[in-house]
């Protein structure tokens, strides 16, 4: 399996709390097809063999296993057939104008993420951990000003290793919802179409699109620039399974590239054990 993750005694500490917490089994996660809320902004219809966790639950069974958890993170959606897994984390930030969106420099925001990434290896090192080198966009930033979304994919290395970092930035009228694609970088091409089916069936709830801003709503104090270079480091330093690999500098800006390996698998794992269909991992 590739190597997509970069705390293997992590990794197993969690799942060896994983596989000996009896707690797992109260857990519950629902089961397509359904329509599932995702916090009190929005919602997402997950179709046949998917099943949903709601960010509190992940939250909860995080603690169990004594990994850090996210205030924002509002669930998780995983396959049943495959090993990959999106997260829902929203950031009420509020209200961001996207009137830098025929502004947006590809080459500067991927040297900002390589000099952040750069700079983090001196923490990196300090700590024993390998480094993480930017290789390049595999997917540049792209604006749909008619959806309001925000897409990014980018790619880095460590220790020979690739890694694959694919968010998508859904904005509504009070913050962003930040979604997370964890999928080995080999799978990604193959994953893509399940993934954009799915988001299919995402949408944000009455009055919480970005279309309802009305004057007076809280302006957020960043742009489309700098929801792409530093609202990633925020939203992955509350999201503490992305901050392992992650040393964040400079709210807002600088972001590092995150390294996870497994994590799909991992949460595959979690999802066994709450289905009480303990997986070999």
């Amino acid at each position: 399996m590739k190597k997509i993750l970069l705390f293997p005694s992590l990794l197993f500490a969690a799942l060896t709390g994983l596989a000996a917490d009896p707690a797992a089994d109260d857990y519950k996660p629902v089961e397509g097809p359904a329509t599932v809320q995702l916090g009190h902004v929005a919602q997402l219809e997950i179709p046949a063999g998917y099943y949903f966790v709601d960010g509190e639950t992940v939250n909860k069974f995080m603690r169990a296993v004594g990994q850090p958890t996210s205030d924002g993170l509002v669930g998780s959606v995983s396959p049943t057939n495959a090993d990959w897994s999106v997260m829902f984390d929203f950031d009420s930030v509020g209200y961001v104008k996207d009137d830098e969106k025929d502004k947006l420099d590809a080459d500067k925001l991927l040297e900002e993420y390589r000099e952040g990434t750069e700079q983090a290896n001196k923490y990196r090192a300090k700590s024993g951990l390998p480094s993480i080198h930017v290789v390049g966009w595999q997917t540049p930033p792209h604006y749909n000003a008619e959806s309001h979304n925000l897409e990014l994919a980018i790619r880095g290395k460590s220790e020979g290793e690739e890694i694959l970092n694919y968010d998508t930035r859904l904005l509504g009228r009070h913050g962003v919802m930040s979604v997370k694609l964890i999928v080995a970088p080999a799978e990604f091409d193959a994953t893509l179409p399940a993934f954009t089916n799915l988001m299919g069936g995402f949408s944000f709830k009455s009055g919480e699109t970005y279309a309802e801003y009305k004057p007076g709503d809280k302006i957020a104090k960043l742009g489309l620039g700098a929801l792409i270079v530093g609202g990633a480091a925020v939203g992955a330093a509350k999201l503490g399974l992305f901050a392992w690999a992650a040393v964040f500098f400079k709210k807002f800006f600088k972001v590092i590239i995150i390294g996870v390996i497994a994590v799909a698998a991992f949460f595959k794992k979690i999802i066994g054990a709450i289905l009480g269909r303990r997986r070999e991992f």
